[in-house]
């Protein structure tokens, strides 16, 4: 019985995961940088991470997936679909891995992205997460992710 009062505090989380970082580019390039497949191998990921392939229909209703390859030679897949999209200022969309303890658990990530001069504040939420742990995880991939990001717009790499 303990296991499945664990099993419901885990299915019951609510928390979501928020972020906010000043990007320097302009919201267009940075919307861009999220939904276009060749920008999104440029810097999506984690740190140490490589997105080999990147599929994108991007309409409301519309898939995308990437597969990503680790330095120890593993792969893994990531899908989802396009609830909303609001260029250059919002994207919302579902969130589904295909491995680990998230596979085939469906999360939503919002993305807004804010005018801030030539800059852009992006704020990205990451809803129905199913546990803490699973919140942290995000949150560190989304921080070194976020970290590329940065790191590519520095390099002109979005242009």
């Amino acid at each position: 019985m303990a296991a499945a009062n664990v099993t419901d505090r885990e299915t019951e989380f609510a928390e979501a995961l928020r972020l906010s970082r000043r990007l320097k580019a302009p919201r267009e390039a940075v919307f861009r940088a999220f939904t276009d497949p060749v920008a999104l191998a440029k810097w999506f990921g984690p740190e140490g991470v490589q997105v080999t392939d990147v599929e994108v229909d991007l309409r409301a209703g519309g898939a995308y997936s990437m597969l990503f390859g680790e330095t120890d030679g593993e792969s893994h897949g990531l899908s989802g679909v396009y609830r909303e999209i609001s260029p250059p200022e919002r994207l919302v969309m579902t969130w589904v891995w295909d491995h680990g303890v998230m596979a085939g658990i469906e999360t939503l990530v919002t993305i807004e992205l804010g005018a801030a001069g030539a800059e852009t504040e992006l704020t990205l939420t990451h809803e129905k997460l199913p546990s803490q742990k699973s919140l942290d995880m995000h949150g560190q991939g989304w921080t070194s992710s976020l970290n590329c990001l940065d790191q590519a717009i520095a390099e002109g790499g979005l242009a």
